[in-house]
């Protein structure tokens, strides 16, 4: 059965961008998208640019709004296989895709998700977080993964590899023609509560919509 997009209201997660207009470009969002991250000091022994915290351990903030569903308060690696996850559709361009999953991230986080629950994935250029994460190593940029307690940013090649999260956010934003064919069944699996996918809604239910 074909997923409907939803309207703009993330009752256990996150909200995105409305569907874009008619022009082809996003809409803009009902709230500014974060800016860039605040720099940290250069890795101890490791002359370079300066170091970004990435996603800066944000902590949620407290919100007036009614809360959704209880979110499940286990780790990650304790989420039930047997749970179904939600799947929410968020309408992007291509273009637009990362900056809605950045949008859905920051509400997940003020709806009191914590940021270890949550895994980002990109189908086409990757996050700039994991590309300046990976320039260091992809030792140390797994470790952040597994240390488990900030939001990750993954490419799509990489999601044999992630872990289980109770939040997957999918940015569908370009990349090869079967890119989202592959990524989304393999991050429905990697889904323990709820999958978030921002981009066009005609081929994300071609492909999700397929196996309902």
């Amino acid at each position: 059965m074909p997923l409907i997009p939803e309207e703009p209201q993330i009752h256990e997660s996150a909200q995105g961008p409305r569907a874009t207009p008619a022009s082809g470009r996003t809409a803009p969002t009902p709230r500014p998208v974060p800016g860039p991250r605040p720099a940290a000091p250069s890795r101890p022994g490791r002359p370079g640019p300066v170091r970004p915290t990435p996603p800066v351990q944000r902590t949620p903030r407290d919100v007036a709004a009614t809360p959704g569903p209880s979110a499940p308060a286990s780790p990650a690696a304790s989420v039930s296989a047997s749970v179904t996850p939600q799947i929410q559709l968020i309408p992007a361009s291509a273009e637009g895709a990362l900056d809605a999953a950045e949008e859905a991230v920051d509400l997940l986080l003020e709806s009191g998700r914590a940021p270890g629950e949550v895994l980002v994935i990109t189908t086409g250029e990757p996050h700039p977080w994991a590309a300046h994460e990976l320039s260091f190593g992809e030792a140390s940029y797994w470790a952040q993964h597994d240390t488990g307690d900030d939001v990750f940013y993954a490419d799509a090649t990489a999601l044999a590899r992630a872990a289980v999260r109770p939040v997957v956010v999918v940015a569908v934003n370009g990349g090869p023609g079967a890119s989202a064919a592959t990524a989304l069944p393999l991050a429905h699996a990697r889904a323990g509560a709820l999958l978030i996918v921002c981009g066009d809604p005609q081929q994300i239910n071609s492909v999700l919509g397929a196996g309902a």
